[in-house]
């Protein structure tokens, strides 16, 4: 009996150092943007206005704002784990309509959308583009909308295989580091050529990695351009 209790005890300490040290999985709530959340069982729809860029994966750049003196970008999926669908081209640098339910996170938001965006007329300002140098950073390879909080948790091994098949039905790569970059732990990934490397980091989805590159801030949304190659665990 002193034999047993002492294992039970044994693994009621383990399970409380584990779980004091799991990452915070953050809210799965559904928001507005740029405010106040809504119900996380009533997702809200949302028509917002800004100009589209498509690499490597779709952003909707909004107008600046006092909160957000560069603009404000926000990745775009499709809904379930696919990335937004029909042929964008045309609407590449144009100011685009997108309709859809806000994920958010931190630094980052996501629009999901069952509709292609539709053009508008206006004025279509290119975001500004920075070049922040060469990074080596820390961190884990995500999905971007689990990981704006779609999921609990969006990050780590446990959800390691939903966010494979996000990223294989081309939802935006996030690249989530461990600690803040220029202000943000989280970056859009491209590969070292600015388009999206799904094949390349396959296999590194849902672990930590480092990995080295350039980063760009355009309008206010960091990308990661990573020599995916070179990649190597902490």
């Amino acid at each position: 009996r002193r034999v047993a209790a002492g294992v039970l005890l044994g693994f009621l300490g383990l399970a409380g150092v584990l779980g004091a040290t799991a990452d915070e999985p953050g809210g799965a709530g559904f928001a507005l943007l740029p405010g106040q959340a809504a119900p996380a069982s009533l997702p809200s729809n949302v028509a917002l206005q800004g100009v589209l860029t498509l690499q490597p994966y779709p952003l909707l750049h909004l107008a600046p704002d006092a909160v957000h003196p560069r603009g404000r970008a926000v990745l775009l999926a499709g809904d379930g784990k696919t990335g937004l669908a029909g042929d964008l081209a045309p609407l590449a640098g144009r100011l685009v309509s997108v309709e859809g339910y806000v994920v958010q996170r931190g630094t980052i938001a996501m629009v999901a959308t069952g509709a292609a965006p539709m053009p508008v007329a206006g004025p279509a300002p290119a975001p500004v583009v920075e070049d922040l140098g060469r990074w080596r950073i820390a961190g884990e390879i995500c999905d971007g909308k689990c990981a704006a909080g779609a999921m609990r948790p969006g990050t780590g091994l446990a959800h390691r295989a939903c966010a494979t098949l996000c990223l294989q039905g081309a939802i935006p790569a996030v690249f989530v580091a461990n600690a803040p970059v220029a202000g943000s732990a989280f970056l859009l990934l491209a590969d070292a050529q600015g388009a999206a490397g799904f094949a390349a980091f396959r296999d590194l989805i849902g672990l930590r990695v480092v990995l080295e590159g350039r980063v760009e801030r355009r309008g206010d949304m960091l990308v990661f351009l990573a020599d995916l190659d070179g990649a190597r665990l902490p």
